[in-house]
């Protein structure tokens, strides 16, 4: 009997990534051959690492579990397992409604999973994992949970209170990354600037990045998923005079209106919202700031979007992503607002917010044309080489397409010019 191979499939969020590339790993380790995100899975085993955040992520992992339940059917696989998000928040409807699959799993009992298969879960290797991202970078999830209350969201339900990782652990982590050739940590989790309050009594953020920052060929780290509510601005001194932590915050302010930023429950208003960019942009000159909003909120007036294009238009945002509201089940929103804005007009509004967004990318790219940049370069595509700069988060950010005749190393960081710019990416020579 050959090697049994097992397709990992992960839908969602970078923190959904890091749950399965854990998970790889102690499948590596009893001797399994394991594909992820193959575009045609041939495994004996497939497991889909779900998301269950909005209506359409909810969608597609519906839609991925049932064209592997007929192949399960069919026989053509001889497990089919379920874990994340998704099964965490509808176990028992999904167990139901599914029957095909062998198994579900939520989003924290995953090692079940390894002693169901009859595997021994090796916990020397707890912080060890297979990386399904380029050599070159990783994400570090630094905390699981959520203790905020936003109207909107269903994170808390899915995956409970806040708990940070202790500063040890994260450091171990970050250095069994570098040893394997690490150069560049996105540092993840669903509210970054929470870390530490649990376990330590106070945010320290702060310190763990510094601490991070001292890991011999850790080059550049990066910050995702900030809340502005109580942001502790040590991090930003951190930021400024620490030249491996990269001058970008990813920073969700959701709306900007009084009204809508009391009514979503952000704990913040316009005020200090404005006063709070005006902090990063002095104290970390030349900061980019990635931003979401939500169009659609219940109760949202025309009003309130008028002011929130007003806010993207004067704050002009390095980047920006808009979510139409997603009507939640157990949510506050679901329980105390009608959901009374038109799809049509959530996804009008979100429309129209991106392409102002595109007008002021461009703008903003232009102003770099004859500037010099590091980038670090991700891969070779066509005649160019794809790199980002610091200000550019890999999936989800723009890109720097390099002209050369000369050789470029994958994973290597060079100085680059910039000759011309597009709506979101930029132009090189090297």
């Amino acid at each position: 009997m050959g090697q049994k191979k097992v397709d990992v499939i992960t839908l969602g969020c970078s923190k959904n990534l890091v749950d399965s590339e854990l998970l790889i790993k102690q499948f590596e380790a009893s001797g399994f051959r394991v594909e992820h995100d193959s575009p045609n899975p041939t495994g004996d085993i497939v497991v889909i690492n779900t998301c269950g955040f909005i209506g359409d992520a909810k969608e597609e992992s519906i839609d991925m579990i049932l064209r592997f339940a007929e192949a399960r059917k069919q026989g053509d696989i001889e497990k089919l397992l379920v874990m994340g998000c998704l099964s965490q928040r509808y176990f028992e409807q999904l167990g139901t409604e599914i029957p095909e699959v062998d198994q579900f799993y939520g989003k924290f009992n995953w090692k079940d999973l390894i002693a169901d298969l009859g595997l021994v879960y090796r916990a020397d290797l707890r912080n060890e994992r297979s990386l399904t991202t380029p050599d070159h970078y990783a994400y570090l999830k630094i905390s699981e949970g959520c203790d905020r209350t936003c109207s909107y969201c269903a994170i808390p339900l899915i995956t409970g209170k806040h708990k940070s990782r202790t500063i040890e652990s994260l450091v171990e982590e970050t250095k069994l990354l570098a040893s394997k050739g690490v150069k560049e940590l996105q540092v993840i989790a669903q509210e970054l600037t929470y870390y530490g309050l649990d376990i330590y009594k106070k945010r320290m953020l702060a310190p763990l990045i510094q601490e991070l920052s001292k890991v011999e060929g850790i080059e550049w780290i990066r910050l995702h998923y900030a809340y502005p509510a109580g942001f502790p601005s040590d991090v930003l001194d951190v930021m400024a005079n620490n030249p491996k932590v990269c001058n970008y915050l990813d920073i969700a302010f959701q709306h900007i209106s009084d009204p809508m930023l009391k009514s979503m429950r952000r704990n913040v208003t316009k005020a200090e919202t404005l006063d709070l960019i005006r902090q990063f942009r002095a104290k970390v000159p030349g900061i980019h700031l990635r931003t979401t909003l939500i169009t659609g909120h219940p109760n949202e007036t025309e009003a309130d979007f008028e002011a929130l294009k007003d806010f993207v238009i004067s704050q002009k945002f390095d980047r920006l992503g808009v979510f139409p509201y997603s009507h939640e089940e157990d949510t506050y929103a679901y329980k105390m607002y009608d959901d009374n804005v038109p799809d049509e007009v959530k996804q009008d509004r979100a429309n129209i917010i991106m392409e102002l967004q595109s007008n002021i990318s461009r703008e903003l790219n232009e102003n770099k044309i004859g500037s010099t940049q590091k980038v670090i370069i991700d891969r070779k595509e066509a005649d160019f080489y794809v790199g980002r700069t610091q200000f550019d988060s890999p999936e989800v950010d723009p890109e720097v397409l390099i002209s050369t005749d000369k050789p470029m190393q994958i994973g290597q960081f060079y100085e680059v010019t910039i000759n011309g710019a597009e709506d979101y990416d930029l132009l090189a020579d090297w």
